[in-house]
């Protein structure tokens, strides 16, 4: 019986190096950008992330009700105030988090109409997390890594003018944060490619 155990061992200590000295990205070696996904759009389009190319995109998982939801407003005026540089802000509605947004995509649209007055394009509700999350947040954990991944609504992600996620924020982090507003500067400043920091 020993020697079952220590062969097993053995077996479990090689597997487990074997997978812990792959490479942390399996998309990242198919050279996959941000521009090869889509969502649907709230308005029920196709909306692939391709349109946004040379733009710089922050990319947001968004709830109607959540302490955080008054970041709207924020996420709003840095649309306004760099949209003519080259930011696109994109909403990404999701149920994940607490159950705040229950709603219907014609609910959600309404909801930031009416009380936020949002211009900037959202997506139909998606799947932000786990096993069944969108295959962008997916890319978005294996370029990143796991600390990136969203931990509640109000999660921040940008994306470079070349398709490639270059920076997380945490749901606390302000639209008007001086390290958001810093990040994005640089983003928009870089013609080509982004820097790649975490934050």
């Amino acid at each position: 019986m020993k020697r079952y155990l220590a062969i097993f061992s053995v077996f479990f200590v090689i597997v487990a190096a074997m997978i812990y000295s792959a490479p942390n990205t399996a998309l990242a070696s198919t050279a996959v950008t941000a521009h090869d996904f889509s969502f649907v759009s709230i308005d029920g389009d196709d909306l692939p992330l391709s349109q946004f190319a040379g733009k710089v995109v922050l990319v947001v998982n968004t709830a109607s009700q959540c302490g955080f939801t008054p970041q709207y407003d924020g996420l709003q005026q840095l649309y306004e105030d760099y949209q003519d540089q080259g930011l696109v802000v994109l909403g990404v509605p999701s149920n994940d988090f607490g159950r705040q947004e229950k709603g219907t995509a014609k609910q959600i649209k309404e909801f930031c109409r009416v009380n936020f007055d949002i211009s900037f394009p959202m997506t139909d509700k998606t799947i932000v997390k786990g096993a069944g999350a969108h295959p962008f947040y997916q890319w978005l954990g294996e370029e990143l890594g796991m600390f990136a991944q969203p931990r509640w609504n109000f999660h921040k992600y940008l994306i470079s003018r070349d398709g490639r996620a270059v920076n997380w924020f945490a749901s606390t982090t302000r639209p008007q944060s001086p390290k958001l507003l810093a990040a994005v500067k640089d983003a928009l400043k870089d013609q080509v490619v982004g820097t790649g920091k975490n934050s």
